[in-house]
């Protein structure tokens, strides 16, 4: 009796079809690094197209070198040294206070600029300078002031050494201007009216402003965010309420809420980044909104919510990700907004306090002080730099995320 056995036939999974087997993948941890670091390929497109933008892609390399510069103003500019040796021990007078009585004197801390403690210390060791020897509230109090046609002495503010050829008033004193020509001790974009180096004011004022404007926009971003998603993803008599709210805090004047609170509490940084905060969270939740409301009801939104999925994971592990296409666009012209709103609190007197370094303040100066047009100068090609180069990278990621050019 003959016995028949059914055999099987197996086909190749369609994954395998038509594929050449490649590497292995790498595993472990630096194959986990690797593939985080890894762009997928809808987001090397994407990458591409950015590049494509010349002047954005530049743009973005000119802003980082900025930042950069920015964040290390105090190892740029200061009115101390970066490391010092006295009587074979290391000193680091950048990041530590040290009493004058180290070296012989009877100050609380050692002013390195005096003549006595530079002296001491040049005596029994030596100093490294930063290439601009001024902090941002460093009075230049040994500078030789110039004199005009009439032979009187001019006081602050001083232009730069390269800008006038009229006599030092001190030319006499041989030690006071070997003092000032030496290297790292001339006001390479003269003085401000308190006798400060513009320099030096400019730099640390690129620092603020930029970190303004970096905190401000994600704070604001991550609320505006959030308050879109769930406007969006619930709409209904939620969004409904949400709306109504968001139109009547819109329309608050913040700029005098900003000038009540001023009166009462001392202005800083942190203070008005709050204020700037309470009102600038509004611009996002529109475009977060329009973006979940058009894609809630999609099919596999719709899949998710027969499955059991949670509300949370729907709105940001499915809903969000398409959502931040558009979001992305704005967060460049966001920035610049920022920015400029700062510069334009402290030109009127209502932002940072007095003396604090800042574009604004020293556009200020410059309107008050129109005999020394350095000044306005000096805070205008800063301010109209950093809003450029902002502008030009939004431009850059807008042409980057336009699904036009992605998907073509």
């Amino acid at each position: 009796m003959a016995v028949e056995v059914e055999t099987e036939t197996r086909t190749p999974a369609p994954a395998a079809v038509g594929r050449t087997a490649g590497p292995a993948q790498p595993s472990g941890v630096g194959g986990g690094i690797r593939r985080f670091y890894e762009l997928t390929p809808i987001n090397r497109r994407r990458w591409n197209n950015f590049k494509a933008n010349r002047r954005g892609y530049w743009s973005l390399w000119v802003f980082a070198i900025l930042f950069v510069v920015s964040m290390l103003a105090n190892v740029i500019a200061n009115d101390r040294p970066i490391l010092a040796s006295y009587k074979g021990e290391l000193l680091f007078p950048i990041l530590f206070d040290y009493p004058e009585e180290k070296i012989g004197g009877f100050l609380a801390t050692i002013d390195y600029r005096e003549e006595f403690a530079r002296e001491e210390i040049n005596q029994n060791g030596w100093m490294i300078w930063p290439p601009i020897r001024y902090s941002y509230e460093t009075v230049n109090n040994n500078y030789p002031n110039r004199k005009n046609e009439g032979g009187e002495c001019l006081g602050f503010p001083s232009p730069p050494y390269w800008l006038s050829s009229g006599v030092y008033c001190d030319a006499d004193d041989t030690a006071k201007m070997a003092q000032y020509q030496a290297l790292g001790n001339r006001n390479w974009l003269g003085t401000d009216d308190q006798g400060r180096d513009v320099t030096a004011r400019m730099l640390y004022g690129l620092r603020v402003s930029i970190l303004f404007g970096l905190i401000l926009t994600g704070l604001a971003s991550v609320i505006g965010i959030a308050a879109g998603a769930v406007q969006g993803y619930f709409g209904g008599l939620v969004d409904l309420i949400a709306q109504r709210i968001l139109e009547i805090w819109s329309s608050m004047p913040y700029l005098y809420i900003l000038i009540i609170i001023s009166s009462v509490l001392i202005p800083g940084f942190w203070t008005l980044l709050g204020i700037m905060l309470l009102f600038s969270w509004t611009s996002l939740v529109g475009v977060v909104r329009a973006e979940f409301l058009r894609g809630r009801n999609f099919e596999y939104i719709t899949a998710a919510r027969a499955l059991g999925v949670s509300n949370a994971t729907i709105m940001f592990k499915h809903l969000l990700p398409n959502a931040m296409v558009a979001t992305l666009t704005f967060l460049p012209f966001q920035l610049t907004a920022a920015i400029t709103a700062l510069t334009a609190l402290d030109f009127l007197g209502l932002g940072l306090p007095p003396g604090s370094p800042s574009l604004g303040e020293l556009l200020r100066q410059g309107k008050d002080n129109l005999q020394a047009p350095w000044l306005a100068l000096t805070a205008f090609f800063s301010i109209a730099l950093l809003l450029s180069l902002l502008v030009f990278i939004g431009e850059a990621v807008r042409d980057a995320l336009d699904p036009r050019k992605t998907f073509r």
